[in-house]
């Protein structure tokens, strides 16, 4: 003859030496079972308390069970609650779920098999309505137009301000050289960079040449692209200003 009341006693020792602070007797009129017999309460949550997972939202259930007078051969009487942001329905369904599989046990101690299954309904569950929600996300910022604004950087922009920054640019080192330069023959005058190159540049135009080289480091440009003859712009300032 089976002792049906060492087996449900040996069960709550181990309950409670496996949940500990998840597991606590409560009254039968907490219960919320139609029982006088001795009732528990195990709080389950979706994952761990270390389990780091942000998708899952923050819900607690209380599994409440009561060993029947024949249990594990009979089912135990089965209640769930929510402990928190868990709705009504779900609480219908998983009990539901839970009594399926208890009585699919039958002849075994079963209480943390329901509690591993419960666990387990929750974190799929509640992990589901997370993705569905960051779907959700996901098509409204699909949904917005990012209108750029001003105007837009074509080849042919960019080659006529590059044009336009170089003649500017020697035309302010011809500004450098000294009217004495102008007065030599035409074929004993020196060119804008061989002036440059030969040092006789004035302190003050030494300073600006220094400080154009490092606007030039500063722009990476690709000769391949556009050439600019400055020898013949600074050449043609020369010959404007002799002229006037």
């Amino acid at each position: 003859m089976t002792d049906y009341k060492q087996e449900q006693d040996m069960e709550i020792e181990a309950l409670e030496a496996i949940l500990m602070d998840e597991f606590k007797e409560i009254h039968s009129s907490e219960s919320g079972l139609n029982t006088s017999k001795r009732c528990f309460e195990i709080t389950i949550c979706p994952q761990d308390d270390e389990a780091d997972d942000s998708n899952i939202p923050s819900v607690r259930l209380a599994l409440i069970f009561s060993h029947t007078e024949n249990y594990p051969d009979e089912p135990p009487l089965l209640n769930c609650k929510s402990l928190k942001g868990i709705q009504t329905s779900d609480l219908r369904a998983l009990k539901e779920k839970l009594e399926q599989e208890a009585a699919e046990n039958l002849g075994m101690a079963m209480v943390y098999t329901l509690v591993t299954s419960a666990k387990e309904w929750l974190s799929e569950r509640f992990a589901q309505d997370a993705g569905d929600d960051d779907d959700g996300e996901d098509e409204a910022a699909k949904d917005e137009v990012i209108i750029p604004h001003g105007e837009p950087v074509t080849v042919d922009s960019f080659l006529i301000w590059r044009e336009k920054f170089e003649a500017e640019l020697a035309l302010e080192r011809a500004k450098l050289i000294p009217d004495s330069a102008l007065a030599a023959p035409k074929e004993k005058r020196l060119t804008g960079r061989q002036w440059f190159e030969s040092g006789r540049a004035s302190a003050k135009g030494t300073a600006a040449a220094e400080e154009d080289e490092d606007i030039d480091e500063d722009i990476d440009f690709d000769d391949d692209d556009f050439e600019v003859d400055e020898d013949d712009m600074i050449e043609h300032y020369l010959a404007d200003k002799t002229e006037s």
